[in-house]
């Protein structure tokens, strides 16, 4: 293993265990309470946990995703098919978000008075789970092949 590579995979490992671990916290935490507040505490309960996490998560997910890339390019062996896979299956946690779960999180924000909930208005919370933990599944065998990558170096 290389300095370059030393550095990259701290990196890598960085990155992959803290998207993996803010998922699934939210997975087996916040998502319980979600579901057992009302609709309208609910609401407003997920426009103050968004606040932070929106412009936060992407980059983290992101910057992780290019690391593993580079890696992928500047290892060799068994540790640079490794990087590859844990490249793309963090742009799947990146595309399920961007595509799934942004959108609902935009529909649920379009509420501007939580205790007026549109009498038309479909609860997000089970699809919105669906995909969460399609992206925290992703996240979290992204991390383990980081992982064994960074081992095979």
């Amino acid at each position: 293993m290389t300095g370059l590579e030393g550095v990259l995979g701290v990196a890598a490992l960085l990155g992959g265990g803290v998207t993996a671990g803010v998922l699934f916290a939210v997975a087996l935490s916040v998502l319980p309470a979600l579901f057992a507040m009302e609709t309208g505490t609910y609401v407003y309960a997920h426009k103050l946990l968004g606040r932070n996490w929106d412009p936060t998560m992407p980059v983290i997910v992101l910057s992780s995703t290019l690391v593993n890339v580079v890696l992928a390019v500047v290892a060799g062996g068994a540790a640079r098919s490794l990087f590859a896979v844990a490249a793309v299956l963090l742009l799947g946690v990146s595309g399920v978000s961007h595509l799934c779960n942004v959108p609902i999180n935009r529909r649920v924000k379009a509420i501007d008075d939580p205790s007026v909930i549109p009498a038309d208005w479909e609860d997000p919370r089970p699809l919105w789970r669906r995909w969460h933990l399609l992206r925290t599944t992703l996240a979290v065998v992204a991390l383990a092949v980081t992982a064994a990558g960074v081992t095979a170096l």
